[in-house]
């Protein structure tokens, strides 16, 4: 019996992927073996510095977690929540086996289960296009909660997509109703007082990018 039954599997709004196993190998596919390029992407415009403390929401199995954590060394810290138990269950897994300390949880974006000014970053990859308006806007409001003052968002998820291959491209991933894109994301970040937000294309293909700060 896999340990992630021991856990309940909390409710949320936003739509959750359980086929962990499945995860890594169908994101390599889709990447054209590109995968660990994409991550190094969103970890170099975290700008991650050593001893800083992160935190990966939807961290799924855990691959940005576990490469975020060289970056921040032995004296900066790194966590990883999902919703769900499976992909937490294997990111575990993934990190025994790699000999990485990353502490990963089942948690919500909409209820982080972290103290108030607790990270200098918090990433996240590929799964606002699965939350609705409102809970998107929770999210946000409960990063910027547990963010210190000054500390980084760096949101990367899908772009509008454009012309018949940008269309094609959506559809066979799946995300074809996706029309705003993460640079909607920006009013609302702006709304609740995140400062120095910046949009922009992370030059892998569909995918966009925005990050800010919290103000302090």
């Amino acid at each position: 019996m896999h340990s992630y039954t021991l856990e309940a599997r909390p409710d949320t709004r936003g739509r959750t992927i359980h086929w962990a196993r499945f995860y890594d190998p169908l994101t390599r596919l889709l990447t054209l073996g590109q995968e660990r390029t994409l991550r190094e992407k969103t970890l170099n415009l975290a700008a991650l510095q050593p001893g800083e403390t992160v935190l990966d929401v939807g961290c799924g199995t855990g691959r940005l977690a576990l490469l975020a954590k060289p970056r921040v060394g032995p004296s900066g810290s790194v966590y990883g929540i999902d919703a769900a138990p499976e992909m937490i269950e294997f990111a575990r897994q993934q990190a025994r086996r790699m000999g990485t300390e990353v502490d990963f949880r089942v948690g919500l974006i909409e209820a982080l289960p972290f103290p108030e000014g607790t990270f200098e970053v918090v990433l996240s990859s590929l799964m606002f296009h699965h939350l609705p308006d409102g809970l998107q806007r929770q999210g946000l409001a409960e990063i910027q909660r547990v963010l210190k003052p000054g500390g980084r968002l760096l949101v990367v998820d899908m772009q509008p997509a454009t012309g018949l291959a940008g269309h094609l491209g959506m559809a066979l991933v799946f995300h074809g109703a996706v029309a705003n894109g993460v640079g909607a994301l920006a009013g609302p970040m702006a709304g609740m007082g995140y400062a120095q937000i910046e949009s922009g294309d992370l030059k892998f293909g569909p995918l966009g990018y925005i990050r800010g700060q919290r103000a302090g």
